[in-house]
């Protein structure tokens, strides 16, 4: 049976058999997930048996099969969040959770063109590499030799062949010498120093994203990009992921969930905006709008 690969990403196509060297996500009977690359000869060990990788190997997306005591298998493609959740670590993932709204808040595009800085363990550059697809370009600057080698074979097992991606050895605070950027993400500790350059960088109207783990850090930078004359339509969020048990007998929420894991800011680049109001006037402009808010809660 011939393969179909996606010509993006490299991917087997949905239902395309397992060949070996591929990645696939066993799940035994109780729900836990053991991510294997395939390989013939090779076994998976579980405390629910063996299962020989021969016995996946060749068989379509979504087979079932048994270990050597009898234990079922259920055996798909990892998706990508499943494959960034497993990821080998040396620092702290960005999760699902928050690439999910990464890529609503960051818009990446087919055809973009995007700086990352800090590649972690490469779960950021994966999901931009996908929405970008091969005519855009990801440049990823990463100061550290050991973390790109080892985002690199993460993102290689999934991704084989990216020319679109130019990864530079470089530490970000030394500024940013790419210009005409649509996108930065920064997933740096103090993304704040970074904001004039990011300004030179962007092309008008483009998007930068910071990633960042504490509101002391959001504070220096929501205070940088305000004052920053190019940047405009700022907001800051974060994203809680509770799930639900569900089965015949119930409905409920799960006894644990994905919490805070980080501050997402977002702002745009666009025509130089009006000096800040003195802060007699801001406080002023604070009063008015809380008497609009508070007018518009009677009313409702």
């Amino acid at each position: 049976m011939a393969m179909l690969i996606n010509e993006t990403s490299s991917r087997p196509r949905t239902g395309a058999p397992f060949e070996d060297g591929g990645i696939a996500v066993a799940t035994d009977d109780k729900g836990k997930r053991y991510v294997v690359t395939l390989a013939a000869g090779s076994t998976l060990h579980t405390h629910r048996g063996a299962v020989p990788h021969d016995d996946i190997i060749g068989q379509p997306e979504g087979v079932r099969v048994a270990s050597g005591n009898g234990r079922m298998f259920l055996v798909l493609r990892p998706t990508l969040a499943e494959y960034i959740v497993d990821l080998p670590r040396i620092t702290q993932i960005i999760y699902p959770k928050d690439l999910g709204h990464i890529l609503m808040e960051a818009d990446p595009f087919p055809g973009a063109r995007i700086l990352e800085a800090g590649m972690g363990s490469g779960a950021l550059s994966l999901t931009l590499l996908r929405a970008i697809g091969e005519k855009g370009q990801l440049i990823s600057y990463e100061a550290r030799q050991d973390v790109v080698n080892r985002a690199l074979r993460s993102i290689r097992a999934v991704m084989p062949n990216t020319p679109q991606h130019v990864v530079r050895l470089k530490d970000a605070y030394e500024g940013i010498e790419e210009t005409e950027l649509d996108r930065i993400v920064l997933d740096l500790p103090e993304p704040w120093t970074l904001v004039s350059s990011a300004a030179e960088a962007l092309l008008p109207g483009g998007i930068l994203l910071c990633f960042v783990p504490t509101t002391i850090q959001v504070h220096r930078l929501g205070e940088a990009l305000l004052d920053h004359p190019w940047f405009d339509q700022m907001k800051t969020f974060e994203v809680l992921q509770r799930t639900w048990h569900v089965d015949y007998r119930s409905v409920r929420p799960d006894h644990r969930m994905v919490a805070h894991t980080g501050f997402m800011t977002v702002a745009r680049k666009c025509s130089p905006k009006p000096s800040r109001l003195p802060p007699e006037e801001l406080a002023e402009d604070a009063e008015d709008a809380g008497a609009e808010d508070e007018g518009q809660e009677l009313d409702s």
